[in-house]
C-alpha cells in the first residue's frame, strides 16, 4: 500500500489571500496483529514494510528471542485497514497465549496483555555492546538524517529510526507515523538483513520515551540518540541497563545522559 496519498487543502495566508493546493499525507491505518491465530494488539501505523514491524514488534514484546523463531508473516488489507498474522514457532506459542489470557491493556509501547505494574517494569538484560562512535559522529548523522526521510520530505509528518555506523554514516533508515513502529521497523530490517550495531548507534527522529529505551536494549543497542528529549523513567532505565543515552540531540549540541553501569 501507499505511505502517502494526496489530499486537497487550501493555504490561509496572514494577508486573507486563500489559495488552493493539494499536499500528501502520511497514511495512519489500523494494522492488526494476530499471533498464532490469536489476536494481540491493534497498531495505528503506516502501512509499508510491515513485514520488518512484524519481526521488531515480535521481538520488543519478548515474545520470541530471535527472528528466525518468526516462521510465517501474511499481511493483507481488510476493513479500512491491516491485518498482520505471524507465526511463531511451536515453543513460543505458550508466551502468546500467555500474554493474551492476562491482556489488561494494549498500547504501541511493549505493554501489551501485562498483568500488573511489576511486570511493566521487568528488569531489563545489560547491553554489553559498546558504541566507539566519537561524538563528531552524532553530528554527522543529524546533518544527514533528513536525506533519509523521503517520507517525512513529502508529508512532514513520520518519524524515522536510523541505524548509523560508528563514523556516523546512516546505513539503514525506518520510516512510520508512530515513534514506535519506526523503531520496530528498523530493528526488524536489521534482523531480516543480519546487520548488527557494529560500534554504531541508533538515531531517532523522536522524544525518547521508556519504551524506545526498552526496545533499544532488547535490541542489544549500545547507544540511543533521540532529537527530543527524555522522560525520566527513559533515563533511569538506560542507566540500571547500560545503555548510552544522548538526547537533544540538535545541529549545534546534544546531552549524553548519566550512565550507571548494570550491577
Amino acid at each position: 500500500m501507499d505511505a502517502a496519498v494526496a489530499q486537497p487543502f487550501t493555504r490561509i495566508a496572514a494577508d486573507g489571500v486563500r489559495t488552493p493546493l493539494v499536499r500528501p499525507l502520511a497514511v495512519e491505518m489500523p494494522v492488526a496483529i494476530e499471533i498464532n491465530g490469536l489476536g494481540y494488539a491493534v497498531m495505528m501505523a503506516t502501512p509499508v514494510d510491515l513485514d520488518d514491524f512484524a519481526r521488531g514488534f515480535a521481538l520488543a514484546e519478548r515474545l520470541v528471542e530471535t527472528a528466525d523463531e518468526i516462521v510465517g508473516i501474511d499481511a493483507h488489507a481488510a476493513g479500512g485497514g491491516m491485518i498482520l498474522r505471524l507465526t511463531l514457532v511451536a515453543e513460543r506459542a505458550g508466551r502468546v497465549v500467555e500474554r493474551v489470557r492476562h491482556r489488561v491493556a494494549e498500547s504501541s509501547c511493549g505493554l501489551c496483555g501485562l498483568e500488573n505494574l511489576e511486570q511493566a517494569l521487568r528488569p531489563l538484560p545489560p547491553v554489553h555492546a559498546v558504541s566507539t562512535a566519537p561524538d563528531a559522529a552524532i553530528f554527522r548523522a543529524l546533518a544527514a538524517l533528513r536525506d533519509h526521510q523521503p517520507l517525512n520530505r513529502q508529508t512532514g509528518a513520520a518519524h524515522a529510526a536510523a541505524l548509523c555506523a560508528a563514523d556516523g554514516a546512516i546505513r539503514l533508515t525506518r520510516e512510520d507515523v508512530g515513534r514506535h513502529n519506526a523503531f520496530d521497523k528498523l530493528i526488524g530490517a536489521m534482523a531480516a538483513g543480519g546487520l548488527g550495531w557494529d560500534g554504531g548507534f541508533a538515531l531517532l527522529s523522536a522524544r525518547c520515551s521508556f519504551e524506545l529505551v526498552e526496545k533499544a536494549v532488547l535490541a542489544g543497542c549500545p547507544m540511543l540518540v533521540t532529537v527530543s528529549a527524555p522522560t525520566s523513567l527513559a533515563a533511569e532505565r538506560a542507566a540500571a541497563a547500560g545503555l548510552r543515552l544522548v538526547a537533544l540531540a540538535r545541529a549545534d549540541a546534544a546531552l549524553e545522559a548519566a550512565t550507571a553501569a548494570p550491577a
